[in-house]
């Protein structure tokens, strides 16, 4: 997977947006602290490759907020 946007949230959120996403069927992967993504204590990021527009809105939606772009 490609990986083009990200998301970081606390550890408590995980399995409510993992079912969420799950659900919907959008595709992701679940990545901790590294180089890469310099995460706060307790948080983990929600990483998505490029999504439909539509899809986007509802991942959007569902987190609050627009993701945050992840560098390659």
């Amino acid at each position: 997977m490609e990986k083009s946007f990200y998301y970081a949230v606390p550890w408590s959120e995980v399995s409510y947006l993992k079912d969420a996403l799950e659900a919907m069927e959008i595709p992701f992967v679940i990545e901790q602290n590294s180089e890469r993504l310099q995460l706060e204590d307790g948080h983990v990021a929600f990483v998505f490759p490029d999504l439909h527009v539509r899809v986007y809105g509802s991942v959007r939606e569902l987190f609050g907020s627009h993701g945050r772009p992840y560098s390659q």
